[in-house]
């Protein structure tokens, strides 16, 4: 214990350093407001003990980014207490929301519940997926609880690096590590691999063209949930002069088996990157879909308890 005067024990204090004035201040940390909704990560795929451990380490990113953040995990296919539907964790949240105001009225406190959402939803997609997006945004309406239903995390410059990162993991591409650019690569040519058809494919492709510039080699996307287009770019790949092709998956994990990479590979006659996993910037676009769909600027974000959140 210290007291007023000093520690007890003789111990030293760490006391909060001063604020630096003038431009060169160090920024002050970020922190959720107060009675901000939930952010709630809808996760497709069978839900299993490797999904929820990814599902957990994103999650764990976005709330090292935003302290005091209310991040809850939705499984599409969940069904239990252990891998709760997108749907319960919705009702869960409203639920415990308007405890926690009802508590506050009681202890006589004058407090309102907000009028915005209760959570926000945010896709663990890199690109679009119609078939799981239409899933996702039925489980919101089931639910029957006012949520806001975020875009998918890609196209992003963001998931370039992370791409380029899993490649050089597997020994297809070397990167500097300061700055992650090429320094030597062993493959050259990438196929781009999406789920979702053609619309990401597109999206997938403008992801394609930034790590291209990172690789200096063609990338090519296709679809992996159409049969024949993993070959027919690999044949476009060699056609064009391409001769060791490396396959990356335009994925976070859940949404596909990992038999369908393999065999998708072994079509294309070519080695495959692991999917993106828990990449850090996994978990910093999750928030960013987060803070922007609730129109939160860092300077909002910065110790403002009590303020309402729209």
């Amino acid at each position: 214990m210290s007291s007023p005067t000093g520690p007890a024990s003789g111990l030293p204090v760490r006391m909060p350093r001063p604020r630096q004035p003038g431009r060169h201040r160090r920024p002050e940390p970020l922190v959720a407001p107060e009675g901000a909704p939930a952010l709630v990560l809808a996760v497709p795929g069978a839900p299993t003990n490797a999904t929820r451990s990814l599902a957990d380490e994103v999650i764990s990113i976005a709330r090292s980014e935003l302290p005091g953040l209310d991040a809850r995990i939705g499984h599409l296919d969940g069904d239990d207490d252990e891998f709760p539907s997108l749907s319960a964790v919705l009702v869960r949240a409203a639920e415990e929301r308007t405890a926690r105001f009802e508590q506050a009225r009681a202890a006589g406190l004058d407090v309102k519940e907000p009028d915005g959402p209760v959570a926000v939803v945010v896709p663990l997609l890199a690109g679009p997926d119609n078939a799981l997006l239409r899933r996702i945004r039925q489980s919101v309406m089931d639910s029957k609880i006012a949520a806001e239903l975020t875009d998918v995390l890609g196209p992003h410059p963001l998931l370039a690096e992370a791409l380029h990162v899993r490649l050089s993991e597997a020994g297809l591409a070397r990167a500097d590590r300061a700055r992650l650019f090429t320094v030597a690569t062993a493959a050259d040519g990438i196929i781009l691999a999406s789920v979702g058809g053609d619309e990401a494919v597109q999206a997938a492709g403008i992801t394609g063209m930034l790590l291209a510039a990172r690789l200096a080699v063609p990338v090519i996307a296709a679809a992996l949930d159409e049969e024949g287009s993993i070959a027919s770019v690999a044949e476009q790949l060699r056609g064009s002069g391409s001769q060791q092709l490396a396959l990356a998956p335009y994925l976070i994990g859940p949404e596909i088996e990992a038999s369908v990479l393999e065999e998708a590979a072994k079509e294309a006659g070519c080695s495959t990157a692991e999917p993106l996993g828990p990449y850090p910037a996994i978990g910093k676009l999750a928030l960013a879909k987060y803070t922007t769909a609730l129109g939160i600027s860092p300077q909002q974000a910065q110790g403002t308890q009590g303020a309402p959140v729209r």
